[in-house]
Formats: structure tokens, sequence, C-alpha cells
């Protein structure tokens, strides 16, 4: 009930009543002031109070008639606006009122007008917006896997080509030599197979980086783990791991760090020529910090001749940059190489 009298219409009548009281007091106030100062005859006590009540009569009367007659079209009006405010509220831009009167309301619907035009046009700029991103995210998912692909293509062609085809010639000429040097024979057959567990080696990196490169829901120590036990089955290399179970990382973290480890873990298999690898992946204050090491062969960091070792630490860089963090790599020939990483969080 008291919501229903504030409304409008309620308003406009306690507005006309106003002013009813306001002018009942003022002619009241000037015929008492006639009758007492001039007495005349025509002005009695009893004519101003049947004069005031008649006149508050009709007064109240005709108030509730205006305010309700005058309070309706505005109410009406205001109406159409809540109406067109929920339909911009409901995503229907293209909603549109419109008044013939030339005041305050109608400049404001107006502006509501312009407002659905302006609405309408950005969500068909977000759309085209969304569409084109989609078809960039597209595009950059299909050259990424072309640019993988044709790495791949080219590390089996450099390594794993090549070191097929010396294992060919050198089984051929094993074979010819035999029966005639048989201790050329056997130095050749040992190269064959130093050759050919080099290949498998090459081989079992490249299938390292054909993983998939989500965890699949796996935490990040699972799937480190599970990485390292299935290299560990199928290499000669022994690992020594120190990581808690219970790091609480987002998402994005945990993915470019499995790629990463993936990548050095790939270029120890490679090129390294390590027995034992130390992984350390700890929680320091507003930082994670990773540590790997290997007691291979080690290489000039200063030089990086080896392309595909820089390619590997350039990828590794790249994704520990994009989180945010620092990148850093250590190496002495005859004495392995440590790379550190350290990630803000």
């Amino acid at each position: 009930m008291l919501r229903k009298l504030s409304s409008t219409r309620y308003m406009y009548i306690r507005s006309h009543l106003y002013a009813v009281f306001l002018t009942t007091i003022l002619l009241l106030s000037m015929l008492l002031s006639i009758h007492v100062l001039f007495a005349p005859d025509w002005l009695s006590a009893g004519g101003i109070v049947a004069f005031t009540l008649f006149y508050v009569l009709f007064g109240i009367v005709i108030s509730f008639y205006a305010g309700f007659k005058s309070g309706g079209s505005m109410k009406e009006r205001l109406d159409d606006m809540s109406v067109l405010i929920t339909k911009f509220a409901n995503g229907h831009y293209d909603a549109r009122v419109y008044f013939q009167e030339r005041d305050e309301i109608t400049r404001i619907s107006n502006e509501m007008n312009e407002l659905g035009e302006k609405l309408e046009s950005q969500v068909a700029s977000l759309k085209r917006m969304a569409d084109e991103k989609a078809d960039y995210a597209k595009s950059a998912h299909k050259a990424a896997a072309m640019e993988e692909r044709q790495r791949l293509a080219r590390d089996l062609h450099d390594a794993v080509s090549q070191q097929l085809f010396a294992l060919t010639m050198m089984s051929e000429a094993a074979v010819r030599q035999i029966d005639q040097q048989p201790e050329e024979a056997r130095t050749q057959i040992r190269e064959v197979a130093n050759t050919a567990l080099k290949t498998q080696t090459e081989m079992r990196a490249l299938l390292l980086h054909l993983r998939p490169v989500h965890l699949s829901g796996e935490p990040l120590s699972s799937g480190i783990r599970k990485l390292i036990g299935e290299l560990e089955q199928k290499t000669q290399l022994t690992f020594t791991v120190h990581m808690a179970d219970d790091l609480k990382l987002s998402e994005t973290i945990e993915e470019h760090l499995f790629r990463i480890t993936q990548e050095a873990l790939s270029n120890i298999l490679r090129h390294a020529e390590a027995s034992h690898v130390k992984l350390d992946m700890v929680t320091r204050p507003n930082e994670l910090f990773l540590h790997i090491r290997d007691d291979g062969r080690g290489f000039d960091a200063q030089e990086r001749t080896d392309r595909k070792t820089s390619y590997g630490l350039k990828t590794m860089k790249e994704r520990t940059e994009e989180l945010g963090g620092t990148f850093t790599v250590r190496s002495v020939r005859g004495e392995g190489t440590y790379i550190d990483i350290r990630i803000p969080c």
C-alpha cells in the first residue's frame, strides 16, 4: 500500500493537495483580516467557514482528478522507458521508444535510443572481433603444428636418417670383411652397435617431444614423475628428484613448466651423454625455483654452436619469460650443465 502511494500518480495528487492546502490558508487569512479590520456586512464568520469548507471539498476532488489525469500520462511514459531499460539489460539493443512531447523525458528517451544504437554497434564489433580472434587462434595453431612438424622432420633427416644410412654402410662393409678380415669386421660391428645406440637415443628424444602438451588434468608433480619413470625404464639415465606433491600453481604455469622440463630432458638425452640427472622444484617466498642438472659433457654456453641445443634453450627461455620468470643456464665442458628457472608466484 505504501509503495503504491509513492507512485507517480499519487505524487501528482499530493502536489495538488498541497497547493489546495496553501491556497486555503492564504484565502482564510485574507478573509479573516478583512472581517477583523473592516467588518463588512456581507462577510460574516459563518460565511467564512462555509466558504472555506466548500473550497477545500471541491479542491480535494479536483486535485484527485487532475492528479490522476496528468500523472497517468507521465506514468505511461516512465513505464515505457523502464521497459526499454529492461530490454537493453536482456540484450535487445534494437528496441526504441519515441514521444511527441518536448520535455525532459523526451530528451532522456532520445538519449537512451542513441545509447541502444551504440550498444548494438559495440555488440556487432565484439562478435566480429571474437570471430577474428577464433580465426587467428586456428591459424596460429596450424602454424605452430606445421612448424613443429617441420622441425621434427628436419631433426629426423639430420640425425636419424643419416645415422641409419651410416648403419647400412657399416653393416655392408662388415659383411664383406667378415671372412677375410674378421678383426676389422668385429670393429665395424662394434661401431654399428654404438651408432644404433645413438640412433635409438635420438629417436627416444624425438618421441619425448611428441608426448601430449597437456597434463590431462594431472598435477605437475605427477606428470613429471611419470615422464622421468618412463625415461628410467627406457634409458641408462638415473634421476634424483626433489619435488613437493602439493604445489599449488595455475594451469598455465603447470603446462609451461612441464614443457620446459620435457625440453630440458630431451636435450640431455640427445646431446649431454650424461648418466645422472638431478631435478629440484621448490617453492620459496614469492617464487618457484626449478633446478635441472646433468653430469654430461657440457658445452660452451657463450658460443652455443650446436644449433639444436640452442633451439631447445631458446624455447625454454621464451616459455620462462612468458611467465614473467628468469632463465639461467651454466655449462662447462666435461662438467655438465645447470639450468635454473625462477617463476614469480
